[in-house]
């Protein structure tokens, strides 16, 4: 990993870092070269809102060595406290991103999470498209292993013998970056994403937003079409007002240091 890191602006309690995505696939790639893997959490409106309510998840997620802004409404309440955020990193896009760059320095996934056969499925999409990748296996836990610690530690071990670069962790948050904390110490040299939805979706399972309604930072209402039970609450209830409180934290930061 490159001795210079990017800068970092405060977002709710967690620091998210000011880099492309194309600039993290490159950091990525300079750590397998030098054989030193990290830990990549894509923070949408959700995770912020829970690191900030509960500082045993804000510790979680400062462990990463990557934290990058998925959602707009992060995007904006970082640009609002004067960084430079270019553009939205979601999880969704890097699966496919970080695949691409895989199979061109000849590196191997794994894919953890989404429905039984879900995962196999997104393995062979990626596969498919990017010659060279090595998918040395795929896997769906059953529902509710994470609460057995002897069913979680089986699953660590059955992702570490299997030795991969690339470990994509969907099983939402905090599931997935309470497992990628287990895995990291197993396989220090890979590159461990949490990516919430993003291997159903590469899957073909769920589809993703416009390209237009991504960036101009409606993708939740087509989720919301998607999964309206699960995810009405959620967005309605909880995400919406927060992020309007993320927005004004933004503001103040840029006021108090002008």
């Amino acid at each position: 990993m490159p001795s210079a890191m990017p800068a970092r602006v405060r977002v709710g309690a967690i620091d998210v870092m000011v880099i492309t995505e194309a600039g993290l696939a490159d950091t990525v790639a300079a750590g397998w070269r030098s054989r030193r893997g990290g830990w990549i959490v894509t923070a949408n409106v959700d995770i912020v809102r829970a690191a900030t309510r509960d500082p045993q998840l804000a510790a979680l997620v400062a462990q990463a060595e990557v934290v990058v802004a998925d959602g707009m409404p992060v995007v904006w309440a970082g640009r609002l406290a004067g960084a430079a955020i270019k553009e939205r990193v979601t999880g969704a896009s890097l699966v496919f991103t970080l695949s691409e760059r895989a199979a061109a320095e000849g590196r191997s996934v794994y894919l953890v999470g989404g429905d039984e056969g879900v995962p196999e499925a997104a393995g062979r999409v990626l596969a498919e498209r990017y010659p060279g990748l090595r998918v040395a296996g795929a896997y769906s836990p059953p529902y509710g292993f994470d609460a057995d610690p002897g069913r979680l530690r089986k699953v660590v071990e059955r992702v570490s013998a299997a030795a991969p670069d690339l470990v994509l962790v969907g099983l939402g948050f905090p599931k997935q970056e309470r497992m990628i904390a287990l895995l990291r110490a197993e396989l220090p040299g890979a590159w461990h994403l949490g990516c919430g939805a993003g291997i159903p979706m590469a899957a073909g399972q769920f589809s993703r937003a416009p390209a237009l309604l991504q960036r101009s930072g409606g993708e939740w209402l087509h989720r919301l079409a998607l999964e309206p039970r699960r995810l009405a609450r959620r967005y309605l209830v909880h995400d919406a007002p927060f992020a309007l409180r993320l927005l004004a934290q933004g503001l103040r930061i840029r006021l108090r240091e002008r």
